[in-house]
């Protein structure tokens, strides 16, 4: 029981809830009981003293609910409204999101056509209960990785790459090399981001198994005009991993015109994507690598450095950008970073490179610093 520990004690099941009562709790203060049949309990919880208690989406017998209240308990009933669990307890999985066929019924695209509906006062306040219950799974999911050594490197490019160009092969042998050190984490999105978290995946499995994949994946480019039909491959090359290696995709209902890729083995799906981004630049604490990308991109980038400019010298994380012509010309970025970097801790925290092979050295092997950060 030591993973509950602490000012918050969280229950997601019937025998953890009577477990720690026979152990003798005299006070249910900070205890946080989520989505359980609690109609033959009603009693025992009063006689355990619930004030400071929580109840999210429980179950009571008539009348039990308003004792509970009555002594000192917060209750917040389910939102039959929604199509998502906004008292959820773990990161999505990517057989969760794609849960039925065709994509239109899944509940991926159930939940973007709830979010986008104008929809009324219950409506938002699960989307803030939903995206908070996301923000707590994520951060135990995250201390869980840290506590065993690991550290998260973001990789942020866009969605429009297809299965088959370069550019993708790129960003998967960049999510293979980087996961040798660390757990990648992606906007969870299609493109460079599927990519990403593909390399990751397969990590712990050699260079030939992650070209296979590739070949494999290259028959469905894009998921335009169909997604049951890009996604079918993807889940062939799942299910054909026998030692998957963490990663993690932090996408958003905002855009949910582009369907989640399904390789990241751990899914945090936000309706809100300023929360999102947020939470997955703030993530990263080995470093961010950025392909090239669009508009998207671009904000991260600067997202980024505006967190690294006003951070202490332990606090700043790298940032490589690939692609020195991309940067300084197609989309300029570079000259602008570099100079609002210029006299801060961050000056020799950030890098352009050429190829992912380069990020991928910077980030694993400890070599980040003033050599490699100038562009020449």
């Amino acid at each position: 029981m030591s993973r509950s520990r602490g000012r918050v004690v969280r229950i997601g099941t019937l025998e953890e809830l009577d477990r720690r009562l026979a152990a003798g709790a005299s006070r249910l203060s900070g205890w946080r009981v989520t989505g359980l049949d609690l109609s033959e309990r009603g009693d025992t919880l009063l006689a355990h003293r619930p004030a400071g208690a929580t109840f999210l989406g429980c179950t009571f017998a008539p009348g039990d609910a308003e004792r509970v209240q009555g002594a000192g308990a917060l209750v917040l009933p389910s939102i039959e409204t929604a199509p998502v669990d906004v008292y959820r307890t773990a990161l999505y999985t990517a057989r969760e999101l794609y849960d039925v066929q065709p994509y239109a019924r899944s509940l991926d695209a159930r939940a973007y056509a709830w979010s986008q509906g104008r929809g009324g006062p219950d409506d938002a306040l699960a989307q803030a209960l939903h995206d908070h219950a996301v923000d707590e799974a994520l951060q135990a999911w995250t201390h869980q990785r840290r506590a065993a050594g690991q550290r998260l490197v973001g990789v942020m490019g866009g969605h429009a790459t297809e299965r088959g160009e370069p550019s993708y092969a790129d960003a998967a042998r960049l999510g293979h090399a980087l996961g040798a050190a660390h757990v990648v984490a992606t906007g969870g999105g299609p493109g460079a981001m599927e990519a990403a978290n593909l390399g990751c995946l397969l990590a712990g499995a050699p260079a030939a198994a992650l070209d296979d994949a590739l070949a494999r994946l290259s028959a469905a480019p894009s998921f335009r005009p169909s997604v049951d039909a890009w996604v079918a491959p993807a889940f062939e090359v799942l299910d054909g991993v026998a030692e998957p290696h963490d990663s993690l995709g932090i996408p958003t209902w905002h855009y949910g015109h582009e369907p989640p890729n399904v390789f990241a083995t751990a899914i945090a799906k936000y309706v809100r994507n300023a929360t999102r981004e947020a939470v997955l630049l703030e993530l990263c604490d080995a470093g961010i690598v950025f392909l090239p990308g669009a508009g998207g991109t671009v904000q991260e980038v600067f997202q980024d450095a505006c967190e690294n400019y006003y951070a202490d010298e332990s606090s700043v994380a790298d940032m490589v950008l690939v692609g020195r012509s991309y940067w300084t010309e197609t989309l300029p970025a570079w000259p602008l970073l570099r100079a609002l970097a210029q006299g801060r801790t961050m000056q020799d925290r950030v890098h352009l490179v050429d190829t992912v092979d380069e990020a991928a050295a910077l980030l694993t092997s400890g070599a980040a610093g003033p050599q490699a950060t100038s562009a020449r």
